[in-house]
């Protein structure tokens, strides 16, 4: 499913500098830049809360209202040390028909029938890069797991993708299977078979050549 585009009020600023930046943001808003398509790039200011919901949602596209209307893509975001915080946006700007590349949350949904028989699933990919329409870029791609066996497999190509969407990864990539566990050896199992790995000492054995006795 699409994404639903978030509305940003954007508010073009004049002000540079740390200090001024600072101050903005204790205000509650956040500075950010909007550049792409060949057009000037706009110093702009976002609403904390507004951007911080953007986020939260997972969105990728949103829609600039107020001093600007325009489409745009989150292409990055600044944040604090502790990674709570955002401090900086950089917007790009796209036309919602325009295809883009993203990369995109995969989720796993579903009870594999092979856990039934011991198996355990394991997700060897959680992010999937693929080049959709920006008006299609979904919250996250499902991976249906209900009819993974024990040691199956499941490749990107078998997954749904938004129309118009492509794969920008190897169609046999696999982002899950559902494997055997391997048994761990009993305590005290390692040192036994790396005692029977071990030389035995040859008593008596001659020494080699150069490192015995003078004659």
């Amino acid at each position: 499913m699409a994404q639903q585009t978030e509305q940003l009020n954007a508010s073009k600023r004049t002000e540079t500098g740390k200090r001024r930046m600072r101050r903005l943001r204790q205000a509650g808003s956040i500075p950010a830049v909007l550049y792409g398509h060949g057009e000037e790039t706009v110093a702009i200011s976002v609403p904390a809360e507004e951007i911080d919901a953007a986020i939260r949602h997972g969105s990728q596209l949103v829609d600039l209202t107020g001093d600007l209307n325009e489409s745009a893509l989150i292409s990055d975001v600044q944040w604090d040390t502790y990674g709570m915080h955002p401090l900086h946006i950089d917007f790009t700007r796209v036309s919602k028909t325009e295809k883009v590349n993203v990369t995109v949350q995969l989720e796993l949904r579903g009870v594999a029938p092979g856990t039934k028989e011991g198996g355990v699933v394991t997700q060897s990919l959680h992010e999937l890069e693929i080049n959709c329409p920006a008006i299609s870029i979904p919250e996250n791609i499902e991976v249906n797991i209900n009819h993974l066996e024990l040691e199956g497999v499941i490749h990107a190509s078998e997954l749904t993708l938004p129309e118009g969407a492509t794969l920008l990864v190897p169609e046999d990539q696999v982002v899950a299977q559902c494997i055997t566990p391997t048994a761990e050896p009993e305590e005290g199992e390692e040192e036994a078979a790396a005692a029977e790995g071990a030389e035995p000492e040859v008593i008596g054995k001659k020494e080699e050549d150069g490192e015995g006795d003078d004659s």
